[in-house]
């Protein structure tokens, strides 16, 4: 006969999919009751119109069904208010500041687990956020813990390049990332309606990237990946300045003017003591179908760059387009399969990154 401990006891493997932790550590599991080898119960979730789910009741089911139940039935119900202030103050770890406010939902800049890397170019228009959301999928096919910060606040473009069409579920002053293909996604695009534009000064920017730092549950990360705005402005120098530990990583095209613009991002980075990991030569060339190569852009603007840089050239990507079809259920129009010859390129270059910042902290 099957009993209430050995249910929960199933359960407690069975993940919140945002907040990735146990539903019985959240005390989202109440009313269990078992009559005749059928098993009832509520699932009590952190909003009424939590976005997962499905997959919640298809794991909560799946659990209690190999202890050999004949029947599971899941009732859903929304946490109260009083109930989402304690699930925050629990995920922040119940600290409180000297202000008597609570602190940090989850101290990211503080993390030593972290690597933050940030994705800068010079001028825009050189794929780097091409570069930013393959490097991250890719990090997380090799088994890393992996979130982007979509930082081009003016030119957001990662939730679309990803196909992310949900936003971040708000529980009171937690906000969620949004989860695709391993990846944990903030960006401003979840905040705006129909893709206006926005129109913020300086000050405005800094706060946002401040909120994505402290108001955002990360969880455990390897890496976190920020998306900068090309160039060496606002959001670079806060950037900076927020994560001095930072490493970066610059974006050119075998472009000769490219890549001696992409040298002044280089030497912003050099100058607050920001580490280059390298330079991604992108658009190095097109390879027609008979093989032969085709240097549409200029030949050896990486190669020169990193030299300037006194760094290394650590990838150069052709041109290309991602051979995925709308139809398919993980269909995201920017990312490369793992099999083909760019997403080999990128898992190549994920692990040459990987392997860097394994040797800079040892």
């Amino acid at each position: 006969m099957i009993t209430k401990e050995q249910v929960l006891e199933a359960l407690r493997d069975v993940k919140d999919p945002e907040i990735n932790k146990s539903l019985v550590e959240l005390n989202m599991i109440r009313n269990i009751q078992i009559e005749d080898g059928q098993v009832s119960l509520d699932v009590i979730l952190t909003i009424s119109g939590c976005p997962l789910k499905v997959k919640i009741e298809e794991d909560v089911r799946d659990a209690i069904k190999a202890l050999g139940a004949s029947e599971v039935h899941v009732r859903f119900g929304a946490m109260t208010d009083e109930e989402r202030a304690a699930l925050t103050a629990q995920l922040r770890g119940g600290g409180q500041s000297k202000t008597g406010q609570a602190g940090p939902l989850n101290p990211i800049l503080s993390d030593p687990r972290t690597t933050f890397i940030a994705i800068t170019s010079g001028k825009g228009g050189v794929g780097k956020s091409t570069v930013t959301v393959n490097l991250a999928v890719s990090l997380a096919r090799l088994g890393k813990k992996v979130g982007i910060i979509d930082a081009d606040i003016y030119g957001f473009s990662v939730p679309d390049m990803m196909n992310i069409e949900r936003r971040p579920t708000v529980i009171g002053e937690m906000i969620l990332p949004v989860e695709q293909m391993g990846v944990k996604v903030m960006s401003m695009g979840f905040f705006v309606e129909d893709n206006s534009p926005v129109i913020w000064r300086g000050p405005m920017l800094g706060k946002m990237l401040r909120n994505f730092f402290s108001e955002v549950h990360w969880g455990e990360l390897d890496y976190l990946l920020l998306d900068l705005p090309p160039g060496t402005g606002d959001m670079a120098l806060d950037v900076h300045t927020m994560i001095p530990q930072s490493k970066e990583i610059i974006v050119t095209t075998p472009h000769a003017t490219a890549a001696f613009v992409a040298a002044r991002a280089g030497a912003m980075a050099i100058r607050t003591g920001h580490e280059i990991l390298g330079v991604v030569e992108n658009m190095s060339w097109y390879e027609a179908k008979d093989g032969t190569k085709e240097y549409v852009f200029g030949r050896g603007g990486g190669g020169k760059l990193a030299e300037q840089l006194a760094t290394e050239l650590i990838a150069q990507i052709p041109l290309g387009q991602p051979e995925n079809h709308p139809a398919e259920p993980d269909y995201t129009p920017s990312i490369y399969k793992a099999e083909t010859p760019i997403g080999k390129l990128y898992m190549e270059m994920a692990e040459r990154v990987d392997d860097k910042c394994k040797h800079s902290q040892a």
